[in-house]
């Protein structure tokens, strides 16, 4: 047992509980556009199952073909802008969003080569927009709490914990951001990874 525990040396660590969640990785793209460097959001086409007409940055799920979340995030950016990956130079990793409903999102920031090359795959994005980084920087966000309540399933073992049904389970929330730029509102995850983002430019 001692050999099992040296062995242990040097392994990576990963995210607790990492094996039951699903994985995505997204992209945050910037580009220049009319000569300003702004940000790419996208609106969802309302025809897909899952965030229909919500406001994101492409992405999806990480496929067992992927190598990395990095090649994730190219590959559904190209497939959701219909780039090529000679289009989008990744700059580095922000950091990655764990949400209380087993989700793993790992997001990027990269460059994205000329504006005129983004096309919106119609199966995908109904429309994109871009933000100009400035504005983004120059005007704070829209702040709210959502609060988690914590429900025990029913035959939860009550007994072997101290107090018993009174123990004092400790409240969460997940803070909700909004950004609203003209006509489009910027919230959920998208905006929590563009605070990343913009946090780590304030620095």
């Amino acid at each position: 047992m001692l050999d099992k525990i040296k062995g242990l040396n040097g392994r990576d660590a990963r995210i607790l509980g990492q094996e039951r969640g699903v994985e995505f990785a997204v992209l945050l793209p910037v580009l220049e556009v009319n000569n300003k460097t702004s940000v790419l959001f996208q609106k969802r086409a309302s025809s897909l199952m899952h965030q229909p007409g919500e406001i994101t940055f492409p992405g999806g799920r990480i496929e067992k073909d992927d190598s990395n979340p990095e090649a994730a995030a190219v590959r559904e950016t190209c497939e959701e802008l219909c780039l090529q990956p000679h289009n989008i130079k990744v700059v580095a990793p922000l950091d990655i969003n764990v949400s209380p409903f087993n989700v793993i999102v790992h997001p990027f920031v990269g460059f994205i080569d000329e504006v005129n090359n983004v096309i919106p795959s119609p199966d995908e994005v109904e429309e994109v927009f871009y933000v100009p980084l400035d504005y983004l920087m120059e005007n704070a966000p829209i702040k709210h709490n959502m609060w988690l309540n914590v429900e025990a399933e029913q035959d939860f073992p009550f007994e072997l914990i101290p107090q018993g049904k009174n123990y004092p389970f400790s409240k969460a929330y997940i803070p909700q951001l909004f950004w609203i730029w003209q006509e489009y509102v910027i919230w959920g995850l998208t905006a929590r990874i563009l605070n990343n983002f913009i946090a780590l430019l304030k620095r």
